[in-house]
């Protein structure tokens, strides 16, 4: 195994991002990180990065930026795209089409149909996707809190055309323990919905009750409502033609009683007043349902409520500032 055999370039640094990096990194490989966060890079080429939890570990980085232009005048190999599916539009605008000819790109984010978003810049054999099987939260923006980790991840190429690279990904990953496994390109699309399903079931629900994710799972009532949405989005899949194997149901709920006592990243972003993924996970849900006439009304209910709630956000935001610069105007 050449551990440098390919320059690793991450841009977007939350839990997921800062995880894998540290793993790379600990693996020996060549890993250059981006954020637009300027305190964060400056924190983390200060203090490095921290995961505590059920991963414990300390490494420093050499190559930290702020701006995807910088990253890439490194000439890496392969980019780790760890965003928010509403910030893919963004990144997708920063990338010139000429930079990423050579580049093979991973998708190491949450949500169904994210690889239509990269198309204009990538083409499909340059594609890869990874489906991430831990999450945490950020106790300081250069530490991350590992929660769970439910092995295997996964990673494939999204048409089978490369098998080497991502067989190389899954061995390093696998040698610093966070065991990844290769798949090829069907399988990884029943784990995406399967992903998918298990993020939509809690996500939506702790947003708006303000339960942590081991809260809502504790409880009768809410643990009910999550049954109910994991049931129609089954159907969805099954219409679909998605395998999810036998007692996919029951599996759900055994993985989930092992959620975290916290909240899951888009209760945060919409507590934060920030936009959500809400469109890529139930949203799609509720889209491929009227694609198969199949109803999904727990779906629908949280995809528009959620949207509506941050509607409201940004409109009161909006208001917010217009009443501070009318104050600075004043003065």
């Amino acid at each position: 195994m050449d551990k440098n055999k390919y320059k690793i370039g991450i841009i977007g640094l939350g839990p997921v991002g800062l995880t894998l990096a540290a793993h790379f990194k600990e693996a020996g490989c060549q890993v250059f990180i981006c954020d637009v966060d300027k305190d964060k890079v400056t924190l983390i080429r200060n203090k490095g990065v921290e995961l505590v939890g059920t991963i414990n570990k300390n490494v420093f980085f050499n190559h930290v930026h702020t701006s995807i232009d910088e990253l890439l005048k490194n000439k890496i190999d392969i980019l780790i795209s760890s965003v928010k599916a509403y910030h893919v539009k963004s990144v997708i605008e920063q990338i010139e089409k000429k930079e990423c000819e050579n580049l093979s790109l991973v998708i190491a984010q949450n949500g169904i149909d994210l690889n239509q978003l990269y198309m204009s810049k990538f083409k499909e054999s340059q594609i890869l996707r990874m489906v991430i099987n831990f999450a945490g939260n950020l106790n300081a923006p250069n530490v991350v809190n590992v929660t769970f980790f439910n092995p295997p991840n996964y990673i494939a190429s999204i048409n089978d055309s490369q098998k080497e690279l991502p067989d190389w990904f899954a061995e390093i990953l696998t040698s610093v323990n966070l065991s990844t496994m290769y798949k090829d390109s069907f399988s990884i699309t029943d784990k995406i919905w399967e992903k998918t399903i298990l993020n939509a079931s809690l996500s939506p629900l702790c947003a708006i009750s303000k339960l942590t994710m081991r809260e809502a799972m504790a409880h009768p009532d809410t643990l009910e409502i999550i049954e109910q949405i994991i049931i129609e989005a089954i159907d969805v899949a099954k219409a679909e033609e998605i395998k999810l194997g036998e007692n996919f149901l029951k599996l759900c709920i055994r993985y989930l009683k092992n959620a975290g006592d916290h909240l899951p990243s888009l209760a945060v972003d919409l507590l934060s007043n920030r936009e959500t993924e809400i469109d890529y996970f139930n949203g799609k849900l509720v889209e491929y349902g009227r694609k198969h006439y199949v109803r999904t009304p727990l779906n629908l209910t949280f995809t528009n409520l959620v949207k509506a709630i941050t509607h409201k956000n940004f409109q009161e935001n909006e208001e917010e500032n217009k009443e501070i610069n009318s104050t600075i105007l004043d003065l």
